[in-house]
């Protein structure tokens, strides 16, 4: 239940003049507990199991939970399959959950076999730099323990450094669960702390929707972008790079091409001009913006330029740090102060396709997903107090129809807002009520379902993420609105009101893809690379019905690549059904055919990709249909009036 607003265990008292709400399993505080609760379960039997396990953090995760254990040797396929039934005794005993507060000194003394949990209260007070997922153990308020007691002779089975709240017992936990995976996970995140190993888990309210759910990860094997950035030679990661940096192949190429034109060409006409940055700056610039303190550890380290020496080794001339840039923020600020700046020049609207680089740890990295490289499709944007909403409404409009234009149309906002706690952020109460208020306002009247997260802010300024739903029920947290009064202030930027005093401008960061790499993965797994037919990196592939119709369909392609389409034809020695198939598994969209009727006739046949067929267009009429089709971003065609219906 929630009281007052706070998650609460059933079991906690509550008064007459608190409000209560009921958390039902299926909602998403009731299946974060339930996960949480079966989290508790599996380390509870490791335990019993392997009784010198030592216990890391244990946090719910989207779709799931881990825990992570610190033991003698890595799990094996056998351990697993002993844990499951371990923790199906545990379920069917019924233990209950309960809460206990303890001092930290008592904390100390009771987990001191517990090298992780004794770390962990010496950072209680939510500090990121705990651990993530370590909220779930220490927080801000009162340390907690968890004891799973017998309901039949009320002892205590096993006991859990934990904030809570769990499910009454574990009876509740049912069959809906399962383990899937290990891997292996350094405390803490970081490769200098020992590396544990971490069990993943899934739970869920019944069986039906945990075999729902594995259908669903069976079908996302199969769009995994990994395997189909090698299947459909779009991408790779060659390890003579490095670990995180991707190089583009030529099909992957066209496709990420037109995502950048089309999103050129929208910013353009929507005021934004387009400007370019080096990779690499000075120390001195990201220790004004702050990012040499506050991002530190996602920084790649330095390379050191510009010293000089004399013949005998003496230092001349003192050299300079450089580092590859993680942002591309300051570079746009340098232009914006680059020349005294008028209200009349208000709002300024930059944009740029820049490519960062972040020190992500390599068992973070994931694909495209998660890098070391990435281009932003950055945008910043300089505005007066008085044009902040309007900006923010137009910023939003814009990125709601770019991701359209992508085929991506379930979209939820979540703005984030200060923390309560002062030290937590800077700036007058004016501003952050006023910005606030100003997001909120945008949010509303987008339509959207809009959810207000507090304290998630970062510490300058409250932000607007946009959530997007892919073709799996996946969420995807994609575009952000970020105000920022910050880094005007660090760098001392202002322009010329009409009363004629300097006044600091507010800056909007704004990623529409976020990471063009990220964003094209989320796009190659919500269509298993089907993509749409504008973004398709062959159109059109022509398929003869014979070996004496291969020319007639050259001559066809040609004109199609006059009108600026993407055309290829086969001519290889394999029979046109065997073509058929093959380009039909390659994903491309339209299958041209020619056969002495069409030659005959001066037309060609269509076979599209959703299996409808339409047979003897003239070339120039078909041309205009395709060019149509591309110009429309349309995907399927109707036999009776040849329109096509927006993917």
């Amino acid at each position: 239940m929630r009281v007052d607003g706070t998650l609460k265990d059933l079991a906690a008292e509550v008064t007459d003049t608190q409000t209560v709400d009921a958390v039902t399993i299926d909602s998403e505080d009731g299946l974060n507990i339930l996960r949480h609760s079966t989290a508790h379960v599996l380390a509870q039997a490791v335990q019993r199991l392997k009784p010198s396990a030592k216990l890391g953090i244990g946090p719910f995760i989207t779709d799931g939970f881990y825990y992570d254990f610190q033991v003698d040797e890595p799990f094996s396929p056998d351990d697993l399959k002993a844990i499951k039934k371990e923790m199906q005794r545990i379920v069917k005993e019924g233990q209950r959950f309960v809460r206990r507060a303890i001092t930290d000194e008592e904390g100390l003394a009771e987990l001191a076999h517990e090298p992780f949990k004794v770390e962990l209260i010496g950072l209680k007070g939510g500090k990121k730099e705990a651990a993530e997922g370590a909220s779930v153990e220490v927080g801000a308020g009162e340390l907690t323990i968890y004891d799973n007691v017998d309901p039949k002779t009320g002892e205590t089975a096993w006991s859990d450094l934990c904030r809570g709240p769990h499910v009454p017992t574990t009876r509740v936990i049912g069959n809906g669960w399962d383990l899937m995976r290990v891997a292996g996970a350094y405390w803490r995140g970081s490769e200098k702390n020992p590396q544990l190993q971490r069990i993943y888990g899934t739970a869920w309210p019944t069986k039906d929707e945990l075999v729902a759910y594995k259908d669903r990860l069976a079908e996302a094997a199969k769009r995994d972008h990994r395997k189909l950035g090698r299947e459909l030679d779009l991408f790779s990661f060659p390890e003579e790079i490095g670990s995180g940096l991707s190089v583009w192949h030529p099909r992957g190429g066209i496709i990420r091409g037109e995502m950048e034109q089309h999103a050129r060409r929208e910013h353009i006409r929507n005021g934004y001009t387009y400007v370019y940055t080096p990779h690499i700056a000075k120390g001195d610039l990201f220790n004004i913006s702050g990012h040499l303190e506050t991002y530190a550890d996602g920084i790649w380290p330095s390379i050191r330029m510009d010293e000089e020496r004399d013949d005998e080794g003496h230092v001349t001339k003192q050299g300079a740090d450089y580092y590859l840039k993680p942002m591309n923020c300051p570079m746009h600020i340098l232009i914006y102060k680059e020349r005294a700046r008028s209200y009349r020049d208000l709002p300024l609207r930059f944009a740029e396709n820049g490519t960062v680089y972040r020190n992500e740890l390599s068992g973070a990295l994931h694909g495209l997903t998660r890098v070391r490289g990435f281009t932003q499709d950055d945008s910043h944007l300089f505005v007066t107090h008085e044009q902040l909403e309007g900006e923010v409404t137009k910023v939003l409009e814009f990125i709601i129809s770019m991701l359209r234009d992508f085929g991506l149309n379930d979209f939820e906002l979540e703005l984030s807002m200060r923390d309560d706690e002062k030290s937590k952020w800077i700036g007058s109460d004016e501003f952050w009520e006023d910005s606030t208020n100003a997001l909120r306002n945008v949010a509303l009247a987008s339509g959207l379902k809009l959810t207000e997260v507090p304290g998630e802010a970062a510490f300058y300024g409250p932000k607007i993420d946009l959530k997007t739903r892919d073709a799996l029920g996946r969420v995807w947290q994609l575009s952000t609105v970020q105000v920022d009064p910050n880094l005007p202030e660090r760098f001392g930027l202002e322009y010329t009101a009409a009363d004629g005093s300097k006044q600091r401008p507010i800056m909007i960061h704004r990623a529409l893809f976020g990471s063009i790499e990220r964003f094209f993965a989320i796009l190659l797994e919500h269509y298993a690379g089907d993509f749409p037919l504008w973004l398709a990196p062959v159109q059109i592939m022509g398929v003869p019905v014979a070996e004496e119709y291969g020319d007639y369909l050259n001559d066809a392609a040609a004109k199609f690549r006059e009108a600026g389409v993407r055309v290829e034809v086969d001519h290889s020695d394999d029979r046109m059904p065997k073509k058929i198939r093959t380009h039909t598994t390659h994903k491309v969209p339209v299958i041209m055919i020619a056969g002495e009727q069409d030659r005959a006739a001066g037309t060609v046949s269509f076979r599209f990709r959703d299996g409808s067929q339409r047979n003897g267009v003239p070339i120039d009429e078909a041309v205009a249909l395709i060019s149509e089709l591309i110009s429309r971003k349309t995907l399927v065609l109707k036999d009776e009036d040849a329109v096509l219906e927006t993917a």
